[in-house]
């Protein structure tokens, strides 16, 4: 499994540094990368992101009032050129803290460190709430709703509905909510019959009964097509 990073800083020349050793970094998958840290606010409240490289003096916002305008928190790693920051970042449970000029070797020790981190967290999380037998070759999953266990069919979820820290899983004749994010979810599930359409909802490419500009139709609920979502939505129905 892959972490799905972003790395913010202003600095151009740092930034493109940053995102040499990313692709060079095979357990990464790079979404994007930032130098106006309102634009990347924006992109990190609207997808999924498991890990930020983060630089902590920028203009508008800096790294430290980026992590309090978020709700929820990826995993973090701060790079700066100004060391004082180093007892500040810790008080934000970085993950590590880079000093510029970053050399490659450390930059690969902290990722490493962010990868323990991450599958440590993921595997927590999985085992707690929704676990899937060994590959996507199976026909269910089991989601944890209070005490009880549910098995659902994958070929019987309609869609996948976020409300607030939990997610409502609908299917044919049912609907199971637990306590988990989107954006693990959405892992779970095959790509070839699931498809991510606005920040709060996930859709089985089977149900889609009608398809419009802004929105689409399953079971006559009208779910909304996030703009964020809209070409990569519409790119994996030319596919399928």
């Amino acid at each position: 499994m892959k972490l799905k990073v972003v790395a913010i800083d202003d600095e151009p020349v740092a930034l493109s540094i940053i995102e040499e050793y990313l692709k060079k970094t095979p357990f990464f998958e790079l979404k994007g990368v930032f130098t106006d840290s309102i634009e990347a606010l924006t992109y990190v409240q609207e997808n999924s992101v498991d890990l930020i490289f983060l630089d902590i003096n920028m203009p508008d916002l800096t790294g430290l009032q980026f992590l309090n305008a978020l709700e929820k928190k990826p995993l973090i790693i701060f790079t700066t050129a100004y060391s004082e920051y180093a007892v500040k970042s810790y008080d934000y449970k970085a993950v590590d803290y880079l000093l510029k000029p970053i050399e490659f070797e450390r930059f690969l020790k902290a990722s490493l460190r962010a990868k323990e981190e991450f599958k440590s967290k993921y595997n927590a999380t999985t085992r707690s709430n929704i676990t899937l037998t060994d590959n996507y070759t199976t026909d269910h999953i089991y989601v944890k709703s209070g005490t009880e266990l549910h098995k659902l069919l994958i070929n019987e979820i309609l869609y996948i509905e976020g409300t607030g820290n939990y997610i409502s899983i609908i299917s044919n004749n049912k609907r199971t909510m637990t306590l988990t994010k989107m954006s693990e979810i959405i892992e779970l599930l095959p790509k070839t019959k699931f498809v991510r359409v606005h920040k709060s909802y996930i859709v089985s490419m089977s149900y889609i009964e009608k398809i419009e500009r802004h929105q689409l139709t399953i079971k006559d609920k009208k779910i909304p097509i996030g703009i964020t979502y809209r070409e990569s939505f519409f790119k994996n129905l030319e596919n399928n």
